[in-house]
This record gives C-alpha cells, sequence and structure tokens, in this order.
C-alpha cells in the first residue's frame, strides 16, 4: 500500500493506524462490534513505516501551523491567549483544534441563550396584546363552524 514498504497485512483485526499518532478504536467495544473486520498493518521493516493514513500526523504537521488573522481571534476568544503579541507565529494543530471546539461549543450555547431570549419574547409581546392560543384556537374554530353553516345554507337554496 502507498508508502508502506514492508509492511505485513493480516486479515481479522480492528487496529487503528497507532503508529503514526491517530487513535486506535477499541475492538472490544460493542459500538465496533457489527463493523466489519479491516486489515492490520504490522510494520516488518526497521524503524517507522513511510507513510501515514489520511488525517494522521505528518512531518509537516510537527512544525507547528501558521494561525490565520480568524484562527488568532478564535484564540483570543477561547481564552488560550490574552492577546494577539503573545499568540507565536507557529502553533500545534491539536491546540487549534481545541480552540475550534470550544469556539464552537460557546457559538452553541450562545445561541441557545438566544432562542430561550426570543421565546419569551414572544410569549411577552402576545400577552401584551391580550392573545393565547386558546383565544386563537376558539376564534378559528368558531370561523370554521360560521362557514360549514354559509356552506350547508347555500347547498339547500
Amino acid at each position: 500500500a502507498g508508502g508502506l514498504r514492508g509492511a505485513a497485512v493480516t486479515a481479522g483485526s480492528q487496529a487503528g493506524w497507532g503508529r503514526c499518532g491517530a487513535r486506535q478504536l477499541g475492538a472490544s467495544s460493542p459500538l465496533f462490534a457489527s463493523w466489519p473486520r479491516w486489515p492490520e498493518v504490522r510494520w516488518e521493516g526497521g524503524g517507522e513505516p513511510q507513510g501515514c493514513p489520511r488525517g494522521a500526523e505528518s512531518p509537516s504537521d510537527q512544525n507547528g501551523y501558521k494561525p490565520s488573522k480568524f484562527d488568532r481571534k478564535i484564540l483570543l476568544w477561547t481564552g488560550r491567549f490574552k492577546t494577539e503579541e503573545e499568540i507565536p507565529p507557529r502553533i500545534p494543530p491539536e491546540m487549534l483544534d481545541r480552540a475550534r471546539n470550544k469556539a464552537r461549543v460557546k457559538a452553541c450555547y450562545i445561541m441557545i441563550g438566544l432562542s430561550i431570549v426570543a421565546c419569551f419574547a414572544v410569549i411577552a409581546s402576545a400577552a401584551a396584546r391580550h392573545e393565547s392560543l386558546t383565544s386563537l384556537n376558539l376564534a378559528k374554530k368558531a370561523k370554521w363552524r360560521e362557514e360549514a353553516a354559509l356552506a350547508a345554507e347555500s347547498k339547500t337554496k
């Protein structure tokens, strides 16, 4: 396979690509019990394998990641750094991933809070006009009864 020179493939294992730094799946977990078994790649040569699967650590990841302006704002908003001057020119990708996840959670909490506030605002505005779902429902049913009576009256003529 690609850059895995000298690798032996054996069937019947769900082990991940642990040598490249990715998380391994637990084969004993009930969640993975029904999954098909993937071949296990074992390195038979000396040292580490030459290639890693997509998404695993690569040599370029070890040097760090140059954060964009938006990434810098995320790092500041999540509290990882206090000022923009404290942010180094290159940061580990894991640090940015954690900051993005934290920002995602914060944004979700803000949206939940805004939704709750909007619900109370709608309830308050309806109460100010003395409207309720019950009164609206009764008015709608009375209108339907009128229409049904007019339809029955027009049929008899």
